[in-house]
């Protein structure tokens, strides 16, 4: 067995295990069923260049709920979970949170919304006040690329 075939063997087993977010949401934000932060998986390579994007709203721009949110990317290719192709991944919407463990699969809740299918936009209900988005592309088993590919933090204020 290759080097690569293990490192896909492990991430298909990694994503039976934790699924689109399976368990439930712990205060940490990482699941009840996932392992500790410190064991990390195995992770895919970006594509040199590779970037994603929030192309809507814009930085700064001042909206209602709910939020109509557009996804973008370049260098690599939007894919479904449980797909292990080389430069894809699917997007993962960071709502007011940050990425804690880069080496580990995105939890999802609330702040963590997994976009599984292959989506390329959204719309979310949102409370009045400020609220920062990112975009984070995550492989087949929703772990983060190696070097991560993040989108620029974009703050919106809801009115």
């Amino acid at each position: 067995m290759t080097a690569r075939s293990t490192g896909i063997l492990i991430s298909m087993l990694t994503l039976l295990l934790t699924g689109c977010g399976g368990g439930e949401p712990t205060p940490g934000g990482t699941t009840a069923d996932s392992d500790s932060a410190s064991d990390s998986v195995a992770r895919a390579s970006s594509a040199p260049g590779a970037a994603v994007f929030i192309i809507s709203p814009v930085n700064g721009a001042t909206v209602s709920s709910p939020v109509a949110i557009k996804f973008g990317i370049s260098g690599m290719t939007v894919t479904p979970a449980g797909q292990f192709t080389d430069n894809s991944g699917h997007h993962h919407l960071l709502v007011d949170s940050g990425l804690e463990h880069p080496d580990q699969p995105i939890p999802s809740d609330a702040g963590h919304l997994h976009f599984g299918k292959g989506q390329t936009e959204t719309t979310i209900e949102l409370e009045a006040g400020q609220h920062t988005l990112q975009l984070v592309l995550g492989d087949g088993s929703h772990t983060p690329h190696e070097p991560p590919v993040m989108s620029d933090i974009v703050t919106i204020t809801v009115e």
